[in-house]
């Protein structure tokens, strides 16, 4: 990593966020921008130009960082659970541990995301994020005996989030673990740019209450100065009703567990949508489902065709920064609450592919409607 110290300055409508660069495999301005939430308790968010969520990615660039990130996971103790944050992470945390598996050729690994639905099932692990729009978040016990043994008996716990500006969800997760499972030895926190400063590193360790490690690609600090001027809005209710939503989860894409790579058929995904060979394509996953998405966009990258990918999100942001464009519309998860694509109404692609896990849809999301999109329904053709 480099270590050259640099600042950088934003003014957002939000205020000013002075963010400073300690450490840094790539530069911050590939890992990311910047924007404004539409709230007054924390006005900014750190806007990932990898991640491939609220910024169109090419599937090339989100894959070069799962890879880096696996690269330093490959000698930890095992057996190893890594478990992915919703919502968004739940791409990354995927990508990190397919590259994992790849890269160490172990049997001893197991992959689980957490969510913000419930599955008609008791979960494992409830945990709290004390900033967010929607707080809750649920993590289940893998479906499989195997899984589920190596879940109560892992070693270590890989946590991987997109970014950490003050870990204590992360922090959260790592303690109600600990106390589920006496075997575990040390937690890694995993992400792409760790804002945590020395001060809040020691704070993280202290909540989880056991050995940690911290795996980024940069590392830096923030400062916010909120703007007393600053009206967001009023900020529409996104928080879900908590009913369970099994009926329309039919296939297991991480909830429940994976201990080995995801199989996917492209081509019969691709089947119907009469893809012109030279088209610029954007692959839209929605909601926590990002990782199959992401994978079928590469696959379009591996045959030749001009591709990014990205996801829909409940996070109300503001048009500011890096985010240059907002549609709203209704969720395809059956809460009848506002989602959000950002970044996307002011581009221009050939053909939009958007992809989904739940079925059926609700008949009030018009997602497809608005982009003139191509559906893919994941759970009857993966």
């Amino acid at each position: 990593m480099s270590g050259e110290s640099a600042v950088h300055e934003t003014r957002l409508r939000s205020g000013l966020l002075r963010v400073t660069t300690l450490e840094a495999e790539l530069p911050l301005e590939e890992l990311c921008g910047f924007g404004s939430r539409r709230s007054l308790r924390r006005g900014f968010v750190f806007v990932s130009k990898v991640l491939g969520k609220h910024w169109p990615v090419r599937p090339c660039v989100f894959q070069d960082c799962c890879d880096r990130l696996a690269d330093r996971l490959t000698d930890l103790e095992g057996p190893a659970v890594l478990v992915a944050m919703a919502e968004t992470a739940t791409g990354l945390g995927h990508g990190v541990f397919e590259s994992w598996l790849r890269q160490a050729q172990r049997s001893d690994l197991l992959f689980l995301h957490g969510t913000r639905y419930a599955l008609g099932r008791p979960p494992a692990l409830t945990f709290e994020e004390a900033h967010s729009h929607a707080t809750r978040h649920w993590l289940y016990e893998p479906i499989d005996a195997e899984d589920r043994r190596l879940f109560n008996t892992a070693r270590t716990l890989v946590i991987v989030d997109d970014e950490m500006s003050t870990g204590a969800t992360a922090a959260n997760l790592a303690a109600e673990y600990c106390r589920l499972n006496p075997a575990l030895r040390q937690v890694v926190f995993v992400c792409l740019t760790n804002w945590l400063d020395a001060n809040s590193r020691v704070a993280v360790t202290a909540r989880a209450g056991i050995s940690t490690q911290f795996v980024n690609l940069l590392h830096g600090t923030y400062s916010f100065e909120p703007d007393p001027k600053f009206e967001p809005g009023t900020s529409p209710q996104v928080a879900g009703d908590d009913r369970d939503k099994s009926f329309c989860l039919p296939v297991n894409f991480g909830r429940l567990g994976l201990r080995s790579r995801l199989h996917l058929n492209e081509p019969a995904l691709i089947a119907a949508a009469d893809l012109a060979p030279e088209s610029r394509l954007l692959v839209l996953g929605t909601g926590e489902f990002h990782y199959p998405v992401f994978r079928l966009a590469r696959w379009l990258e591996q045959h030749g065709w001009d591709v990014y990918f990205q996801t829909t999100t409940r996070s109300p942001l503001l048009v500011d920064g890096d985010l240059k464009s907002t549609l709203e519309f209704v969720d395809n998860y059956h809460d009848g609450i506002p989602n959000f694509v950002y970044n996307v109404a002011d581009q221009y692609y050939d053909r939009v592919l958007v992809g989904y896990e739940t079925d059926p849809l609700p008949a009030e999301h018009t997602l497809c409607e608005l982009l003139a999109a191509y559906r893919i329904n994941f759970a009857n053709i993966a």
